[in-house]
């Protein structure tokens, strides 16, 4: 029964860690100027596969935001995510347009 539990709580424990590095992501970011459903100066993004709703953590150059998933897309290779002017204000990117980020 001990060797179970400890099974159990060792398989609990991989699946935990497993499902939250594998939503860990890098590659590049972009920047959306036409209007979303999003309140003014709101930190919103666009992705893929991330939820509605979802809070992402985004961090470039060292800085680190957080952008509420309310769109989808990007839909050009190698983006991962696509961010609101007022994100990407915040980021520190709107000179640059297109950046490598990671995104928790």
């Amino acid at each position: 029964m001990q060797a179970q539990t400890t099974l159990l709580v060792a398989l609990a424990s991989f699946l935990l860690f497993a499902f939250s590095v594998a939503h860990a992501e890098s590659g590049l970011a972009s920047y959306y100027g036409y209007a979303k459903a999003g309140k003014v100066g709101e930190l919103t993004c666009a992705h893929r596969t991330r939820p509605f709703g979802t809070v992402l953590r985004v961090s470039y150059s060292g800085r680190t935001i957080q952008c509420r998933v309310n769109d989808r897309g990007p839909f050009i290779r190698g983006r991962i995510v696509d961010l609101s002017v007022p994100a990407a204000r915040a980021l520190g990117m709107m000179s640059a347009g297109v950046v490598r980020v990671s995104v928790d």
